[in-house]
């Protein structure tokens, strides 16, 4: 990276990994515990700098959105006031309170984002730029601004904006975006994942919050997308406190790789070592410490529609579960990878995992998280049609055993493996 690139990543970094107050701010001191603040101090800390809608659930769950960041849920909690605050929240940069073209990062457990990033349809470069982080720009109608509030109740909200972005091939895509964001109970959890799963949180006694984005993209272009131009996806990421005894689990539909492709892209940002990423006949398994900077994908015709994580730390596992066509390797999926050109633009991943961690040697990181983030298909849209795609988050805090237990019968996966795969 040159000296100008490494002073404006530091400039979008804005001293993210440097705040005292919060734990996860400093992922390599193993002795901290992987949680921020409590829910209450979160909802307060927030409701000092910007507008905060606070949606509620049963038995302490709670959420809460903030219509100026971009109709971001921020942060939600399975316990009540005095509960963990489960999403991970920039505390730093929403202090200062500076705005940074690059990437606003506020945090958040569920924000709005538009894809492709990169290659030759990319949003997130200019024209003729070398796509590397000193090149690399959030589009400002998804990195500013407040969403509308078009109704609320004590469960749900609405929300709607009209953007408009530009890639890289010089397309531009004006859209209608609306999100509706609910919470989900125990009983919607069991009818859209696992009902066994429910009736162990039930009986163990977990704590539990869910709840859900379902975003909608209409096209208000005069003219209709086109592939000679590029199109555009619903990407949907959340940003969770990263830690190290935590690690990223994604299941995947088994097959040779002659049937299938590869189980896992994962040199998005160059080669992730070993010791961080394990394919088990399960699962792909993806340590999220906040310790080094790489991202892995999983393909239309490897995907399922759930992954997660766990934290052994703090004794939470996050799921995400999401929309999918019935057929998803017959689907458009935009390619993500900073590439030019990309040999197959339309046949990007569904899911991806990002663990946050410094770009090069000695330089800042973006802070103490990682990501899991789903996608939706595309296809050319004439004016007035849409995208949809629908991004659900769920946490699990309880006992060890418990939480075995809704591992085993949500992702899959024995925990006694994940734990001897982090080295616990």
């Amino acid at each position: 990276m040159t000296s100008a690139g490494r002073r404006r990543f530091a400039a979008c970094m804005l001293a993210a990994a440097s705040v005292a107050s919060t734990p996860v701010a400093h992922a390599s001191k193993a002795a901290e515990p992987a949680m921020q603040k409590s829910f209450a101090e979160t909802r307060d800390f927030l409701g000092r700098h910007t507008k905060v809608i606070e949606l509620t659930g049963a038995d302490g769950a709670a959420a809460l959105v903030c219509p100026d960041y971009q109709g971001r849920i921020m942060t939600s909690t399975c316990g009540g006031p005095n509960g963990a605050s489960l999403g991970w929240v920039n505390y730093d940069f929403i202090t200062a309170g500076k705005h940074v073209p690059a990437f606003n990062n506020y945090g958040g457990e569920d924000r709005f984002w538009l894809g492709p990033e990169g290659g030759q349809f990319g949003l997130f470069f200019q024209l003729g730029l070398n796509q590397t982080v000193d090149n690399w720009y959030t589009p400002p109608a998804i990195n500013t601004g407040a969403f509308a509030v078009d109704g609320s109740d004590a469960a749900s909200c609405r929300l709607s904006r009209r953007v408009r972005v530009t890639n890289v091939a010089e397309g531009t895509f004006d859209l209608d975006v609306l999100r509706e964001l609910r919470m989900l109970g125990l009983d919607r959890f069991a009818a859209l994942v696992s009902k066994e799963a429910a009736d162990a949180a039930r009986q163990g006694k977990a704590r539990y919050v869910g709840f859900e984005s379902v975003n909608t993209a209409t096209n208000l272009s005069p003219m209709a997308w086109n592939m000679k131009k590029g199109l555009v996806a619903i990407w949907t990421l959340g940003q969770f406190p990263s830690g190290d005894q935590t690690a990223i689990v994604i299941p995947y539909k088994p097959g040779t790789e002659k049937d299938l492709g590869r189980v896992v892209q994962s040199d998005y940002f160059g080669a992730v070592p070993p010791e961080r990423l394990k394919v088990t006949p399960a699962a792909v398994l993806f340590r999220g410490d906040g310790q080094f900077r790489g991202k892995l994908g999983i393909s239309p015709a490897r995907v399922r529609p759930i992954a997660g994580s766990i934290d052994f730390r703090a004794g939470v596992l996050t799921l995400v579960q999401f929309s999918l066509p019935d057929d998803p390797p017959q689907q458009f999926y935009v390619d993500n990878t900073w590439r030019v050109p990309q040999d197959k633009p339309f046949a990007g991943d569904v899911f991806n995992s990002y663990n946050d961690g410094p770009p090069e040697p000695g330089a800042k990181a973006l802070g103490g998280f990682y990501e899991l983030e789903t996608l939706c298909p595309t296809r050319p849209l004439a004016q007035g049609e849409r995208l949809m795609h629908t991004h659900r988050t769920f946490h699990f805090q309880a006992k060890p055993a418990v939480l075995a237990k809704l591992a085993k019968e949500t992702l899959g996966v024995d925990l006694d493996e994940v734990r001897k795969f982090l080295g616990k």
